[in-house]
């Protein structure tokens, strides 16, 4: 009976750090993808108004660090999936 709860406690613990491998890889790839777009469109934005460029540019440092705080929020919380 020991055995069987061990081995299910063993199980669910592998299960938790897959997920948490995986919730931590998705949360890179979609700050990554989220700042190139931001860069991207700024880039576009700054190519038709160059003389906004400064406002522009200020913008998209803000936004880009607001997706990078959310990124890091995510994985924080997936690491803390291990340890919890």
């Amino acid at each position: 009976m020991l055995s069987m709860i061990l081995l299910q406690v063993a199980a669910g613990a592998s299960l938790a750090k897959l997920g948490a491998a995986i919730g931590a890889g998705l949360a890179v790839i979609g700050a990554g993808l989220g700042i190139g777009k931001i860069g991207a469109n700024a880039m576009d934005a700054i190519a038709r108004q160059p003389e906004s460029a400064g406002n522009i540019r200020t913008n998209m440092i803000v936004i880009a660090a607001l997706v990078e705080g959310v990124a890091l929020f995510a994985i924080i919380v997936c690491l803390l999936v291990l340890f919890v």
